[in-house]
């Protein structure tokens, strides 16, 4: 089997989110053919495009596996077992888990987009990634270190 390394968005902004999401990443440790599972520090933003409370964010990455489409459906499950709902686009949520990174693979399906298509535009995602792989290079779009200058103006902070 071939191995990659997946990176995954955490986030949430309702209900108890630092146990959502402490628990959300005890699962992603328990996926069949993971290991080496790291995760970022805690960060905290306002909502972009979308109302509610502050979200509450971090990045996992480990090597994995699963094929992406197969990870992307143990994510979805995982947030299904968090009680989310997606009742319109960018709705304040108990738990969003983003596929962010599978390698170095560009995907494009119907289903599933990697690198996910707005990473490279969301403090949110770059801090938390960058604070975990300094040198992780984003396909496409360049490393991530660099990509921090373009969203220096967004408001992120840590959550310790």
């Amino acid at each position: 089997m071939i191995e990659a390394r997946a990176c995954v968005g955490l986030g949430a902004n309702l209900g108890d989110t630092r146990a959502v999401l402490e628990a959300a990443y005890a699962q992603l440790q328990q996926l069949p053919g993971s290991r080496r599972h790291r995760c970022s520090p805690w960060f905290s933003s306002a909502p972009v495009d979308s109302s509610g409370p502050d979200y509450l964010n971090a990045v996992a990455c480990f090597d994995t596996t699963l094929s992406p489409h197969a990870l992307l459906e143990a994510l979805q499950a995982i947030e299904r077992s968090h009680g989310r709902e997606r009742p319109y686009r960018n709705a304040p949520r108990t738990l969003d888990l983003d596929l962010l990174l599978y390698g170095d693979q560009q995907i494009e399906t119907t289903a599933l987009a990697v690198p996910h298509p707005r990473m490279h535009e969301r403090a949110f995602v770059l801090l938390p990634l960058v604070a975990l792989l300094p040198d992780a290079v984003i396909p496409g779009r360049g490393t991530v270190s660099t990509l921090m200058a373009t969203v220096a103006g967004q408001s992120v902070w840590r959550a310790d």
